[in-house]
């Protein structure tokens, strides 16, 4: 059955709460479709909905369902899910997130997803905020927004722009971006995360692949010429699109930073070239080497939609970071509080060296990992990404989809950290890990909550209840 999104009056969306469910939610309520939606828990999200004309159920209905066009759920949602059921027992269509998600780029003449295995959300926030500031001057370029975070500047995860351009992450998960009509597209890094789905690192690659493949004639790519598998990438492509790669090792990409130099807080000025000449200076206010690589991107795609520079410039200085990404959060005892949505080694490890940019005394790490399976698969890449911490604090796994079939444990990533000499400790629960930071940091330490569950807890224990 062929949905076309302008017969639709009313839509009843599963896990409404989710990052980008609600943003499809508010797109949608913008095309004047009636929205109704469910989910587990109250959130901040599911409130603000609520708040601007969306009801919102807590828990499950199959009432919900009755006299809808179509239901969307996401990939969490069970196939036993009551409104699932009762949605399918009454006829109605029912469509998953990412498949919906697609047909909502199609709308767009120039839909601009963010992909790789890391910095897809600081990525899709620097770009965006470049589209809007170049808005305010061409009302043509300015965009619509989903990103995978709360961003203060447009006031939550999304922004209803007016022109043709919607600028969105597009993650690789489950093959998820592979449903969108991108005209671009940036390709920030691969890596080999979500195993539990792609088994080898040579599929992850085969999907980026497809991904690139999905671009038209006329498409435009920004990739990354200091990652192997973003180059070889280049190779795969079956179609003319218009190329631009970006580096600070590679020598032979299109845009590359030299000259790069940290303040006090780890904020980069770097120069960058295009072609081998000096296109302009630029300045951020987000800390780490992994932030150049990420602006560079942004720069490189922006110069393809004829940005200018000044609005690049002046966006990406004022961009002081995503919700969760290297957020500051407060002060205890004179020690700076910090927390980062990092996940996988490598983030962890860039995360880590934009921290050591940063002056402090002692450095405490608290991290939460993610997914039994991503803990199982990369146990000592963990191990090896947490080691530069001074002080490492290790909370209980975060199962999010999965159930512990691994047979893996926190005290596994405690004892080899232990093994190489580490000070590292397993303590389960947030309140126990606030109280023993409160009694043991000192003036000048820096604290990082690290990992995408809710190991934010413990930093805001800390700075709430001071």
């Amino acid at each position: 059955m062929d949905i076309n999104l302008k017969d639709l009056k009313r839509v009843h969306m599963i896990g409404i709460g989710g990052i980008s469910m609600s943003g499809i939610a508010k797109i949608l309520q913008y095309m004047g479709i009636e929205v109704t939606g469910s989910d587990n828990a109250e959130t901040d999200i599911t409130i603000k909905l609520s708040n601007t004309g969306i009801p919102v159920t807590i828990g499950t209905n199959p009432e919900l369902v009755k006299n809808v066009d179509l239901v969307v759920y996401t990939a969490a949602i069970k196939q036993d899910n009551p409104e699932l059921v009762a949605a399918k027992t009454l006829g109605i269509h029912c469509m998953e997130r990412a498949e919906f998600l697609g047909l909502i780029t199609k709308l767009y003449k120039e839909t601009i997803c963010i992909s790789g295995t890391h910095g897809k959300t600081t990525t899709t926030s620097m770009v965006s905020l470049c589209f809007l500031e170049e808005g305010k001057k061409n009302k043509e370029l300015e965009p619509t927004i989903q990103v995978g975070a709360n961003l203060k500047e447009i006031k939550g995860n999304y922004y209803i722009g007016g022109s043709d351009h919607f600028i969105i992450e597009a993650c690789e998960y489950v093959e998820s971006f592979l449903h969108f009509y991108p005209k671009a597209e940036i390709i920030l890094n691969i890596d080999n995360d979500h195993l539990d789905y792609f088994k080898t690192f040579e599929n992850v690659k085969k999907a980026f692949i497809k991904f690139a493949n999905i671009l038209p004639e006329d498409g435009y790519l920004v990739t990354n010429a200091d990652d192997k598998s973003c180059l070889e990438l280049l190779d795969e492509i079956s179609k003319n699109i218009k190329v631009y790669t970006f580096a600070i090792e590679n020598e032979n990409a299109n845009f590359i930073a030299k000259n790069i130099v940290y303040d006090k807080d780890g904020f980069a000025k770097f120069d960058v070239y295009f072609n081998n000449e000096k296109y302009d200076t630029f300045k951020l206010s987000v800390p780490g080497k992994h932030n150049v690589l990420n602006a560079l991107a942004c720069i490189a795609l922006c110069e393809m939609y004829h940005i200018s520079k000044e609005s690049m410039k002046t966006a990406l200085q004022e961009f002081h970071g995503a919700n969760r990404r290297f957020e500051y959060i407060g002060e205890v005892n004179g020690a700076k509080i910090y927390d980062d949505y990092a996940h996988h080694p490598t983030e962890i490890k860039a995360t880590v060296k934009a921290m050591k940019c940063k002056k402090y005394n002692k450095s405490w790490g608290v991290f939460q990992s993610h997914t039994y399976s991503r803990t199982f698969n990369l146990l000592d890449d963990f191990v090896e990404a947490l080691e530069d911490f001074d002080n490492i604090i290790i909370a209980d796994i975060y199962a999010a989809r999965e159930e512990n079939i691994y047979n893996i444990y926190p005290e596994d990533i405690v004892n080899k950290l232990k093994e190489k000499g580490k000070n590292a400790i397993y303590i389960g629960k947030y309140e126990d890990i606030a109280d023993y930071l409160k009694k043991n940091i000192q003036k000048d330490d820096l604290v990082l909550t690290v990992g995408a569950g809710p190991v934010v807890k413990v930093a805001e224990l800390l700075v709430n209840n001071k």
